[in-house]
């Protein structure tokens, strides 16, 4: 199977089916050598990035739409203007390619009419785009509502927050400050032949300048690295956890975090990572594994502390809290197309839900740290107000940094910001 045709399957997987693009790829891109691969993962998160902008192109060009029975049509239409517009393709290959996908489904009259429109979006090419300049949900490829939300909250940055939601994001690595230091592994990326820089906010962080495959990065099979980005980074030191503390990880899975808050107390936590989903909680055990530290792994649901919770109040509590992931799109472009607005309610509930349930689970002066990787004001700082609010034995530990802006309460980071993902913050302590 050719990389287009994996890619037009992995499209319509997500797009017709509602499947996420971290279920849908890795199976499909497992047969590829290694440059084929490539090409068809950038190609799959390329045309999903600019879904939006292609498929108001796809209007413009058509004389008439699709029938929903044609939907794969279309798809192979956005993916040729992907590659004419986005990628490095030479315009003749897009054309050629994408004529010669559509000759693969089966539907004669396709093969014309992808031919005919990819050589118009070409001969077009600088009024079409003006065209898309003029609709910001258009140029800077968002849904509607996701767009008005941004413009809402936050009316000077929607904007450049747009344009960094279609950047590729970085690699960035977490060293294990409790076995080596910062500086001594970047010396051993750089001897690897890699180009590491210090993230100039998070101290545990290095960027590097150009992706690699896990298996090349020195250290990582001991644990000595992991791959997480810088925002993430943030939580364990939030937290302040000692040598000893009783610690909850709640909604832990995959475990970059939880494998964090070990690292931030050389591994001496009566630590218990919780997460709703027993197969998600084996990325955790692979996660501990790697690195050589051990938790206690309970499957379960937050919002039920009865179901699982043995007694025993907790020191600190992370609540990496279910959310809209709006922070993390450049990363999960197919977040700009399985994530409604009709979403948001019901995660902003949820959210109070295990803010409630976890509560009574924190001891006297101990800490929780409210964590999304939203944007989203009703589900960050909105979310925070009404808890205080709600609990008068509740206060905000204020956060102070380098980093982000204040929330009122909490932290924000926009996407883009410092070249890291979008994630609020707030520090609650019992008193």
């Amino acid at each position: 199977m050719s990389p287009r045709q994996i890619v037009l399957n992995a499209l319509k997987q997500v797009m017709l089916n509602g499947s996420s693009l971290s279920d849908a790829l890795p199976p499909l891109l497992a047969p590829l050598a290694p440059r084929d691969r490539a090409f068809a993962q950038a190609l799959c998160f390329a045309t999903l990035r600019w879904h939006h902008q292609l498929e108001a192109l796809t209007g413009i060009l058509l004389s008439k739409p699709l029938r929903a029975k044609d939907r794969d049509v279309g798809l192979t239409i956005e993916m040729g203007l992907c590659e004419l517009l986005h990628l490095r393709t030479p315009d003749y290959a897009a054309i050629r390619e994408a004529a010669g996908l559509a000759r693969g489904l089966g539907k004669p009259w396709a093969v014309g009419l992808v031919n005919a429109v990819l050589r118009r979006a070409q001969r077009e090419g600088a009024a079409l785009q003006s065209a898309i300049n003029r609709e910001p949900a258009a140029r800077l490829s968002l849904p509607g509502w996701l767009l008005s939300a941004l413009q809402s909250a936050w009316p000077d940055d929607w904007e450049a927050v747009g344009e960094a939601l279609n950047r590729q994001a970085p690699m960035t690595l977490r060293v294990d400050l409790s076995r080596t230091t910062r500086e001594q592994h970047a010396a051993s990326l750089t001897a690897a032949g890699m180009q590491p820089r210090a993230h100039l906010a998070v101290a545990s962080a290095l960027t590097l300048e150009t992706p690699v495959d896990v298996a090349q990065l020195p250290g990582f099979a001991e644990g000595l690295v992991s791959v997480q980005d810088a925002a993430a980074q943030l939580a364990a030191p939030l937290l302040e956890c000692r040598a000893g503390m009783r610690v909850l990880d709640a909604c832990a899975a995959p475990g970059g975090k939880t494998l964090h808050l070990l690292e931030s107390a050389g591994g001496a936590l009566d630590l218990t990572a919780l997460d709703v989903d027993a197969e998600r909680l084996e990325r955790v055990r692979e996660n501990l594994v790697r690195a050589g530290r051990r938790a206690r792994l309970v499957a379960g649901d937050a919002a039920v502390p009865g179901a699982w919770h043995e007694g025993g109040p907790y020191d600190r509590i992370l609540l990496d809290a279910p959310c809209s992931a709006t922070g993390v799109i450049r990363r999960h472009p197919d977040i700009k197309v399985l994530r409604q607005k009709s979403d948001i309610a019901p995660l902003v509930t949820r959210q109070a839900q295990l803010l409630a349930a976890l509560w009574p689970l924190l001891a006297p002066g101990g800490m929780l740290l409210y964590a999304t990787c939203s944007m989203l004001p009703q589900e960050n700082a909105g979310q925070v107000r009404d808890f205080l609010r709600a609990y008068p034995d509740a206060e905000e530990a204020p956060i102070s940094g380098g980093w982000g802006r204040p929330g009122s309460p909490g932290r924000q980071i926009l996407a883009g910001e410092q070249d890291m993902d979008g994630f609020y913050y707030a520090r609650l302590r019992k008193t």
